[in-house]
């Protein structure tokens, strides 16, 4: 039985250590590739249309935002979402299509599929970084991505099936990136406390974070990733520690 057509999205901001890995992951067996940039100053777009990328340039205003307008751009109704520091197998690509082609009459309006993601010269299967479902694959009449300040999901009306192959995640090069990334999203994560109204509190502060590691390295079992696993959790609870840190700072501040 022959598969709908399939448009894949790609939202970027200087990427180009990463994006060409993305597109070729799909542009053998997709109709369309679109890239969405939101700014890129290195060589992400030049990378991107060299590989028969089409390429429109939209300012940020948000994850969700960006990946919805994403969607409102592409030619066909099946989405494949994908981030720039992502790949999909051969195995997944060919599951992928087998779905669809057997989608027919089962009321299936989105896929999820598990990621697997590599870090510091290892693939990472415990301490919650793995399955870790996400919804790439959707029929973009029936979803739509929710826009909240971090931690975007996309939502569907109708039925969803789970995939069993990987995506590949490549999310960090180096621990600073890590980092990086963790003063980013544990600022816009204090930034969402703050606008839900809740009041300082020490405790939590002191508490959040020890819960975080005790969970990711323990009940999570990232200790059977090693050190890697330990490294992971020391920075899952220093992202935890910065998000309510940057939360007490702000009410602090507007508390005198």
């Amino acid at each position: 039985m022959p598969r709908p057509p399939v448009s894949a999205s790609i939202i970027t901001l200087n990427e180009e250590k990463n994006i060409a890995r993305a597109i070729e992951s799909v542009r053998s067996w997709v109709q369309e590739v679109v890239v969405v940039d939101s700014g890129s100053t290195d060589q992400t777009l030049e990378i991107a249309r060299s590989l028969g990328a089409r390429v429109i340039q939209n300012p940020w205003r948000g994850y969700g935002q960006q990946k919805n307008f994403a969607q409102s751009k592409v030619t066909h109704d099946w989405v494949l979402n994908l981030d720039a520091d992502e790949a999909i197998t051969p195995e997944l690509a060919l599951e992928i299509q087998n779905s669809l082609s057997k989608n027919e009459g089962k009321n299936i309006q989105g896929y999820l599929m598990p990621r697997l993601s590599f870090y510091l010269g290892r693939w990472i299967r415990h301490g919650g970084w793995y399955p870790n479902r996400s919804l790439r694959l959707y029929h973009r009449q029936h979803a739509r991505w929710t826009e909240p300040d971090v931690h975007e999901e996309c939502i569907v009306d109708g039925a969803v099936e789970i995939l069993s192959k990987d995506i590949l995640h490549y999310p960090f090069r180096r621990i600073e990136d890590q980092i990086e990334t963790n003063l980013k999203f544990s600022r816009l994560g204090a930034v969402r406390l703050s606008k839900s109204g809740k009041k300082k509190n020490l405790p939590l502060l002191i508490l959040k974070p020890i819960g975080k590691f005790l969970e990711t390295f323990i009940i999570k079992k990232g200790f059977l990733d090693g050190m890697v696993g330990f490294i992971i959790s020391v920075n899952a609870a220093h992202s935890i520690f910065l998000k309510y840190a940057y939360f007490y700072e702000e009410v602090r501040e507007l508390d005198q």
